[in-house]
């Protein structure tokens, strides 16, 4: 097994609620990135999304192509939508009818050491079936987040109260901003901002001496993929390691031995 297959994982789950309190100035993901050895350089979003979905995915890999060090590409998708395996060098996107789990969506990275390897964007339509979440800003706003997530960026702020920052990394409960939220003319959060760009700088200013992107590792099926954690089920997250505002748990780990593990970061549905 090469060092690539070796499973680190971060995961990232977003359902957005009342709670949170801590703005990022530095909203990076512990450093986690993508290796590779120039910049641009294009990442491919595997589509396993139903057509509802199809416009906010299109949408969210515009606006996060707009950044001068990362593309991203759609490509046909590679896996079942229910379960979402991750295929190496690339980032699967799925929804599904996943279950009252109390999450809205998970976003998955794979990383060995500190780069990212493979990544899964899970939208959980059990709950954007519902009236509260069945709108094109709360579908644009978690497609773009959860994406986010994938390229080692983190939560901007985690304060659903406060005015819309105007950027899918920040919580919210008016996710088109303007009357309704905590402020009447405060924008929405459906897009990336220019500070989510200037952090993926940030993160990518350096470049690595090998690339962890469109990999040919056979790391999404069978033995290969490593430890088979259900990611959908919160009893296999492991470990509770932080908790939001609220006093739910926000970020777990689970140790899978070898020096790998995999975290689990978890804001709850309402």
């Amino acid at each position: 097994m090469t060092r690539f297959s070796r499973l680190f994982g971060f995961v990232a789950a977003v359902a957005l609620v009342s709670g949170g309190a801590v703005a990022y100035a530095n909203h990076s993901w512990e450093g986690y990135h993508w290796a590779r050895t120039a910049n641009p350089f294009t990442l491919q979003l595997g589509d396993n999304v139903s057509s509802v979905w199809d416009g906010h995915l299109a949408l969210a890999s515009n606006d996060w192509s707009t950044s001068t060090v990362l593309n991203t590409v759609i490509a046909l998708g590679n896996t079942n939508q229910k379960r979402c395996w991750p295929t190496s060098g690339r980032v699967e996107v799925c929804n599904s009818k996943y279950g009252k789990n109390r999450w809205l969506g998970l976003a998955s990275i794979w990383i060995s050491g500190s780069h990212i390897t493979q990544g899964t964007v899970k939208l959980n339509d059990t709950y954007f079936n519902t009236a509260q979440y069945n709108t094109p800003a709360w579908r644009q706003t978690v497609m773009c987040q959860e994406i986010g997530h994938t390229f080692g960026l983190d939560h901007q702020n985690e304060t659903f109260e406060d005015a819309n920052l105007g950027t899918c990394m920040d919580y919210t409960n008016d996710p088109d901003g303007g009357a309704g939220g905590a402020v009447n003319n405060d924008p929405s959060n459906e897009h990336p901002n220019q500070h989510d760009y200037d952090m993926l700088g940030t993160i990518y200013a350096h470049l690595d001496s090998l690339t962890t992107i469109s990999q040919t590792l056979a790391s999404n099926h069978g033995k290969n993929r490593g430890v088979d954690v259900d990611l959908d089920n919160p009893v296999q997250w492991g470990k509770e390691l932080k908790k939001s505002s609220d006093g739910r748990t926000s970020l777990y780990k689970r140790d899978l031995g070898n020096n790998d593990a995999v975290f689990t970061f978890v804001i709850w549905a309402e």
